[in-house]
């Protein structure tokens, strides 16, 4: 299992209910960096630290070089949310997060996506292929 699933498993929950909080609020339609603002403020009222366009070191053969990955939102070094203001969400937009997930070791990631009429329908949950596993 990964180090840190258990604690992204229970920051993700805590993620989807400030994420329902900003919904009811502020509703569908409005722009991402709006949602995204008010997602990061709902969840330091919170007590939880979250994070934006973090520096990732990035590796390739013998090239290794930092670079400040435009991931939305990383909360405490174990869960990536990717928020969305879309119709609908497209496949590129899973691999997105899933390519983040990866760079940054972070075992769960939401799509969230504030078009949704009903912010639940709009949410999508990744796990790192084993980040949920006991190796035995």
């Amino acid at each position: 299992m990964h180090p840190r699933f258990q604690r992204a498993d229970e920051l993700s929950r805590i993620a989807i209910g400030a994420a329902i909080e900003v919904h009811k609020h502020k509703g569908p339609g409005l722009i991402e960096s709006i949602y995204e603002r008010c997602l990061m403020h709902e969840l330091k009222l919170r007590g939880i630290e979250v994070r934006q366009q973090v520096q990732v070191r990035v590796e390739y053969k013998d090239l290794v070089f930092e670079e400040a990955l435009r991931l939305d939102l990383l909360i405490e070094d174990s869960l990536i949310l990717e928020l969305k203001a879309v119709e609908k969400v497209a496949p590129i937009h899973k691999a997105q997060l899933l390519s983040y997930m990866k760079l940054v070791d972070a075992p769960v990631g939401l799509l969230i996506n504030f078009h949704s009429l009903r912010l639940v329908d709009g949410v999508s949950r990744m796990i790192l292929h084993g980040a949920d596993q006991h190796i035995t």
